[in-house]
């Protein structure tokens, strides 16, 4: 029994005694080797914070901005052109605040970035009326009373003119349902679907 075990001691030592040297050796060869770059290292990443030239038309109006690429649509309105009808309200797409109308479909401008829409033309709560003559929206907004503390006002109001430009509403239900994006905190929903339902029934004394 001894013997037996002594002969496997001596067959492990054996073993280990050969491959230690060859282990060593492929290890060196292994570190000798260069690695290879990534595709994401070699990449150049562009600098979020470079500054580019860009172009936007803002209610009719053609401006000339310096922005970083990350800019979004709504801080572009708000910080660098004091167009600050446009609320931030989440800043996460979800309570609608920030609704505008881009070549008229809306969009809520916190989602998207300024760069993406050079070639657009982007109309905001401030390009809606006409001098002094409100926007059917706007006047059917203050007849029906559509607004409490007015902060989501330019937002619904905004949705809205999208809404009726889609041409989909046929019913409370449906401008309940494709309003649905913006939220109003007040709770004046009842008022707001009236003021839809007058603009798309084209009821000229709306706001009488």
């Amino acid at each position: 029994m001894r013997l037996r075990f002594k002969r496997r001691r001596f067959g492990l030592l054996a073993i280990a005694s050969s491959l230690g040297p060859a282990l060593e050796s492929l290890t060196r060869k292994t570190l000798a080797q260069p690695k290879p770059q990534s595709n994401l290292q070699s990449a150049k990443s562009p600098n979020p914070n470079s500054v580019v030239d860009i172009k936007l038309r803002i209610n009719g109006v053609e401006h000339a901005l310096k922005i970083e690429p990350r800019v979004t649509l709504l801080d572009a309105l708000r910080e660098r052109l004091n167009l600050t009808g446009s609320k931030k309200g989440c800043d996460h797409g979800q309570c609608g605040a920030c609704t505008v109308l881009i070549d008229g479909r809306r969009v809520n401008s916190c989602l998207t970035f300024a760069i993406m829409h050079t070639d657009a033309n982007i109309t905001t709560i401030e390009g809606l009326a006409q001098g002094d003559n409100l926007h059917p929206m706007q006047a059917a907004f203050v007849a029906r009373d559509a607004f409490q503390c007015g902060y989501c006002t330019p937002g619904q109001i905004c949705s809205a003119v999208g809404l009726v430009n889609e041409g989909h509403a046929k019913s409370d239900a449906d401008i309940k349902e494709l309003m649905s994006g913006n939220i109003c905190r007040c709770g004046a929903y009842p008022n707001i679907v009236d003021a839809v339902r007058d603009v798309l029934e084209g009821k000229k004394d709306a706001a009488v």
